[in-house]
């Protein structure tokens, strides 16, 4: 019986009967970035450096969901997306996430205070800042409307993962942001945005966070 160690190639095999191409490592790396919203290189350098390390296979296992892998090497972070062509009808493998009024807006902003700092490695903003930027928006109750930017700001920071807190109210803007959402998007949705004056539980279009999202 001819087996892969005999050809010259390490077995992964994980367990009996496993017939995984992929070492544990990466293959925790790969269900990282498959659970969402990405894989961040800082947080998890283990798997970040085996992700780096086995990226082609991981690219092959994901195309045969029709998904894409992301990398961006100077911030450290992977996700994967529908791959984009127009030679097939690729379906969809990610689930989306239906945004509130609030919740885009805030994307917006921290996208925005983002790209106006080039070149830092980290950019921290103050939550009264970024609530501060939304002021234009409130509208009737003062109470529904500070529970809808708490919750949005919450999202934010644990499901999103775009917002890493520091303690004192302030945060750091994960780099991911800037593909949440895209380039196009951005700019239709800035101006409906500078229109728009309230409408604090509005939904926007669907945006995924792993679909440029995330991511995405």
């Amino acid at each position: 019986m001819t087996t892969e160690q005999e050809h010259g190639s390490p077995e992964v095999g994980l367990w009996s009967g496993d017939i995984g191409t992929l070492h544990e490592q990466s293959r925790r790396a790969l269900l990282e970035i498959l659970k969402g919203p990405y894989l961040s290189g800082r947080q998890r350098p283990q798997l970040w450096a085996a992700l780096i390390a086995d990226e082609r296979a991981v690219r092959s296992q994901l195309h045969n969901l029709f998904l894409e892998l992301v990398i961006d090497r100077v911030d450290e972070f992977a996700f994967a997306r529908k791959v984009r062509t127009t030679e097939i009808d690729v379906p969809s493998a990610l689930r989306t996430e239906r945004l509130t009024f609030l919740d885009t807006a805030m994307l917006l902003v921290l996208r925005q205070l983002l790209l106006a700092a080039p070149g830092e490695r980290r950019v921290i903003v103050g939550q009264d800042e970024v609530y501060a930027r939304l002021a234009v928006y409130r509208d009737g109750d003062e109470g529904a409307y500070l529970r809808n930017l708490n919750g949005a700001w919450g999202r934010m920071r644990d499901k999103f993962r775009v917002v890493h807190a520091l303690g004192d109210n302030r945060a750091e803007i994960s780099p991911v942001v800037k593909f949440i959402i895209e380039e196009e998007q951005v700019h239709a949705l800035a101006d409906v945005y500078r229109r728009v004056a309230g409408a604090d539980d509005a939904e926007t279009g669907a945006t995924s966070i792993t679909d440029e999202t995330v991511a995405p």
